[in-house]
């Protein structure tokens, strides 16, 4: 049995897909959320930025003692493997566990992964997915850009203008295509996963890396005897490096798990 928290950061708000989702799975663990919305975007951020940012957010929760650390952050996740794989505590992205579930869905029809620019431009995703693979099947992969800073703004629901056009300005090119499943590989999308589904149709099945990741540390915690096995009890501690106030407006209604009280971290410098 190991009492220790849990580390989880991200760039600001879409992160907290990925606590929703250990929550679920593991309710007497704890956590320590840190929002870097501080400096977010990530998305457009070069790699050699993206592997410094992860290291210091790494190092930022290792300060509490944590026995485990998710990067719920498909940007950090793609671009900054080597920084999770090296890291002394073990640190786990939502780009891998995402990826093995997409190469096991049957058959042959396409495959889809939205994602923010950095992501889809690298080709990381869309390489590793088609390595994947067992035999050869179209992969399409779609930046997103406007979702990430929109969510973070606070436009989240289905019916608000805001969204339903950034989502059709950068979902049209897809729509209607027949796809085996789509992958949401930003942890802020899985936020507005209704109106994706609304645009693109109830046909198109949809993966979260979030839970993906989520199943893939929860299944380690176990296999390591690291987990606590309280079935019970679970708390989480929350840092944000912007506005507390903003962050916790969000968090409070979209976690459903009581008040939250955001501290204000520091704003690190690259």
């Amino acid at each position: 049995m190991d009492r220790r928290p849990i580390g989880i950061y991200d760039s600001g708000i879409g992160g907290l897909t990925g606590l929703k989702a250990l929550r679920k799975l593991l309710p007497g663990e704890d956590f320590v959320f840190f929002g870097d919305s501080g400096r977010m975007p990530y998305g457009p951020r070069p790699k050699e930025e993206l592997c410094r940012i992860a290291k210091q957010d790494m190092d930022f929760l290792a300060q509490f003692d944590v026995k485990a650390i998710l990067a719920a952050c498909g940007t950090i996740s793609s671009a900054a493997r080597p920084v999770l794989a090296d890291y002394p505590i073990p640190a786990f992205g939502v780009v891998d566990p995402a990826l093995d579930a997409m190469a096991a869905v049957p058959g042959d029809r396409p495959l889809c992964i939205i994602a923010t620019a950095a992501s889809i431009h690298s080709g990381e995703f869309t390489d590793a997915l088609a390595k994947r693979c067992r035999y050869s099947r179209e992969i399409v992969g779609v930046p997103c850009p406007e979702f990430a800073p929109m969510i973070e703004a606070g436009h989240i629901r289905r019916s608000d203008p805001v969204v339903m056009d950034a989502v059709a300005r950068a979902l049209e090119p897809i729509r209607g295509r027949d796809f085996g499943a789509l992958l949401l590989g930003c942890t802020h999308y899985g936020i507005i996963e209704d109106a994706i589904r609304d645009f693109l149709g109830a046909d198109v099945p949809l993966l979260s890396a979030s839970e993906c990741a989520a199943k893939a540390l929860c299944d380690y915690l176990a296999d390591a005897g690291l987990a606590n096995e309280r079935q019970t009890g679970g708390t989480a501690r929350f840092f944000e490096s912007g506005d507390p106030g903003h962050f916790e407006a969000f968090a409070e209604p979209y976690l459903e798990h009581g008040p939250v009280h955001a501290e204000r971290a520091p704003l690190m410098e690259l």
